[in-house]
């Protein structure tokens, strides 16, 4: 596994028990299964070791976090990103689950286009 730079340029090994706690902790009383969690942090460990680096940016394992939980879970999203960004007032939080809103809205919005079937003499678009 590649170590850690930290922000203030400090080395230190990646350390798998604190990358559990940090998503355990946002995650607390949300309704996610076990063996869902357990591919999320089985997926950050692989792109960690694929790059092939011998240290990453901190910052780097933190996104990765921020995707899986994203992915997992938009409440424990919002929770790590609330302390990782270190959101100052309640404005960054609005600001936070309006753009996730949006980002819900063009998914689903692709969904239901994708539903709809071809009409009688429309060319298809695919």
């Amino acid at each position: 596994m590649p170590k850690l730079v930290k922000s203030d340029n400090s080395r230190q090994p990646f350390d798998e028990a604190k990358l559990r706690y940090s998503m355990v902790r946002a995650l607390e009383k949300r309704p996610v299964p076990s063996d869902e969690f357990e591919q999320a942090i089985g997926r950050l460990i692989h792109k960690l070791r694929t790059m092939g680096e011998r240290e990453v940016p901190s910052r780097l394992v933190g996104e990765l976090v921020m995707q899986e939980l994203h992915e997992l879970d938009e409440v424990a999203y919002v929770r790590y990103a609330s302390v990782y960004r270190r959101f100052q007032d309640i404005t960054e939080f609005e600001e936070e689950i309006k753009r996730l809103q949006k980002i819900s809205e063009t998914a689903a919005s692709r969904e239901q286009m994708s539903l709809l079937p071809d009409l009688p003499g429309k060319k298809s678009r695919k």
